[in-house]
């Protein structure tokens, strides 16, 4: 029997492969009801904080409609909506919130403020994505999996790009623990942490994936079943990393091509927002200065049959649902 009550989510190397998969399989069960509009009310009257130091679109909407489903209320603090780090250190903040609310949800910058959260809470601390981890995402991206190939172990997942950070590592972690096989495609100063690497070797042994780290496009995505991407500069990065980023990234574009290679079945997933157009401001301006009209992506693959990024995108919701659930009922 899984029993995750009062547990943080903080990264996936915390959880066994037993608790990830009834996690998965607790948000298929919450999914369906939402779809059949049966009422699951399950944590009436509980209260939790969204403590957010970097803006999010899907995190913030995930989590607040997924309590509101639960029966639950939320505050939202954003980047200038509390005095943590400032005024207040982080773990009188902990204590502060953990004494008002039932659970507390960090999105930001280091791994080690929300760790330091957690530290000082009485109450579960979920990581909504810091720059080393990205737990919520990672276990939306397993259930788009098993909803589309109806497994998760043998399934050859390549992610292409920056795999240095949040998605890189948590998609090598989730890959290893559930044993789908986890290839990073990117120059070789692009790929996860030696460190890192070394313990999701001992995982990937443990669950039958294997662990591959390619430069060669064609090479790393023959054969694939999902092809996965993500922005190329993340939050909080400078300015000034675009021109090398697009130079040395350029030739890891998930391209109709690189589609094609990979075969008829394979599918394309990002965990958004994507530089797959002109329509951001922010996509606007590079391209009005490097010249280009599209960045990670071409608008054809995001557009595409083959492209579960919405399917993806709404899962973030249902898993995120069933981490509040489990960890509060």
């Amino acid at each position: 029997m899984i029993n995750l009550k009062g547990r943080d989510l903080l990264k996936l190397l915390d959880y066994t492969p037993e608790e990830i998969e009834y996690l998965v399989g607790l948000a298929a069960e919450l999914k369906e009801k939402k779809k059949k509009g049966i009422p699951h009310r399950l944590c009436e009257g509980k209260n939790i904080v969204l403590l957010f130091e970097k803006d999010s679109t899907r995190t913030r909407c995930a989590f607040e409609v997924a309590a509101a489903d639960l029966g639950m209320s939320s505050t939202y603090l954003g980047p200038t909506g509390s005095q943590m780090g400032k005024k207040e250190s982080i773990a009188d903040t902990a204590r502060v919130l953990a004494s008002m609310y039932d659970g507390i949800e960090y999105r930001g910058f280091g791994q080690s403020i929300v760790e330091e959260l957690a530290e000082y809470s009485k109450v579960p601390v979920w990581n909504g994505l810091t720059n080393e981890f990205h737990p919520t995402q990672i276990l939306a991206d397993l259930l788009t999996v098993k909803e589309h190939f109806g497994r998760l172990r043998g399934i050859n997942f390549v992610y292409m790009g920056d795999a240095r950070y949040n998605m890189g590592n948590s998609l090598m972690v989730g890959c290893a623990k559930m044993g789908l096989n986890f290839t990073a495609c990117a120059p070789e100063k692009y790929f996860p942490s030696a460190e890192l690497i070394a313990e999701c070797e001992k995982l990937a042994a443990a669950s039958g994936a294997t662990l591959k780290f390619e430069t060669d496009p064609k090479k790393a995505t023959s054969g694939a079943d999902v092809i996965c991407t993500d922005v190329w500069v993340s939050m909080g990065e400078p300015a000034e990393v675009w021109e090398e980023r697009i130079r040395e990234l350029t030739p890891y574009k998930v391209t109709a091509e690189i589609m094609r290679n990979a075969g008829e079945g394979a599918v394309f997933m990002h965990c958004l927002p994507s530089f797959h157009d002109l329509g951001t401001v922010i996509g606007r301006e590079i391209g009005e200065k490097f010249g280009v009209t599209e960045m990670e992506v071409t608008n054809e693959v995001f557009e595409s049959e083959q492209s579960l990024v919405f399917e993806e995108a709404e899962n973030r919701m249902h898993t995120i649902k069933a981490v509040l659930l489990a960890s509060l009922a």
